[in-house]
């Protein structure tokens, strides 16, 4: 097989895996590290495959990603509402958008620990977190693309006697989606993020949590079994807006088809 064929797309991430698990081998022999430090693939993988057979992983797991995707829907919904009103009014924009830029400032893991504190170590606060990380990236995609509706096909709508509703199903939304789509990519990745953080700071399930048992127990292959479920995670759910983003915006990629004359054949 000619080296052109191993660089086409299909075989880019097989190959780029294959090439990263060759160099974390011969680091691991070769470097003189112990294995608490960096363990070889072969043992992360015996790990993983413990971690599977007694449930410990797949429990986990499943606690982290129930906190991803309410968090995620909460803050995405909560973003897409309160980013409609301020693209709307632009006097609600102005008083607001101080208060949101500078919330920003305050790093997720400052706060972490006040909201389980008020909150309780429960799912709320985890949830909660998550939505907080994801709200200010897909609030802001929101306005950008309401804003970057053409003004002339407004005035058409507006010269169609199109109601509000009219306006927002076949004009707004369609044309801001792609932009609130980007938004939604970054807040997928970002909301397991959050998730973490509100593991590290309490909880007695989840990922977080298990990387803070593991690194505890100095088990680091359990560490690389976490973090790489967790990177799995975020692929994964990168992946699924991805998909509905091709869904979605299929009618970008279809062709414009020419006129025709009333009497059903092209001019």
């Amino acid at each position: 097989m000619q080296l052109s064929s191993f660089l086409r797309p299909r075989w880019l991430m097989p190959l780029s895996a294959a090439l990263g698990l060759a160099a974390w081998a011969a680091l691991s022999r070769w470097s003189g590290l112990p294995a608490f430090i960096l363990p070889p693939p072969g043992r992360v993988a015996a790990r993983l495959w413990l971690t599977l057979q007694d449930g410990t992983l797949t429990r986990h797991t499943a606690a982290t990603l129930l906190e991803v995707l309410l968090g995620l829907l909460a803050g995405s919904l909560a973003a897409t509402l309160l980013g409609y009103g301020l693209a709307r009014y632009r006097w609600l924009e102005r008083l607001l958008s101080p208060y949101l830029v500078a919330s920003q400032a305050i790093p997720i893991v400052a706060i972490a620990p006040l909201i389980v504190i008020w909150f309780g170590p429960g799912l709320f606060s985890k949830v909660l977190i998550c939505a907080l990380i994801v709200f200010f990236p897909i609030l802001i995609n929101t306005i950008v693309g309401l804003h970057a509706v053409p003004e002339n096909l407004r005035d058409l709508m507006r010269s169609l006697h199109a109601s509000r509703w009219q306006t927002l199903r076949y004009l707004e939304i369609p044309a801001a989606m792609p932009v609130f789509l980007g938004g939604l990519r970054i807040g997928a990745t970002l909301s397991v993020i959050g998730a973490v953080v509100g593991e590290f700071v309490g909880a007695d399930r989840g990922l977080g949590f298990l990387i803070n048992v593991a690194r505890g127990q100095f088990d680091t292959a359990l560490v690389f079994v976490a973090v790489f479920t967790l990177i799995l995670l975020a692929l994964t759910l990168y992946g699924t807006v991805v998909l509905a983003e091709h869904h979605w915006l299929r009618w970008q990629r279809c062709p414009a088809r020419p006129p025709q004359s009333p009497g059903g054949t092209q001019p």
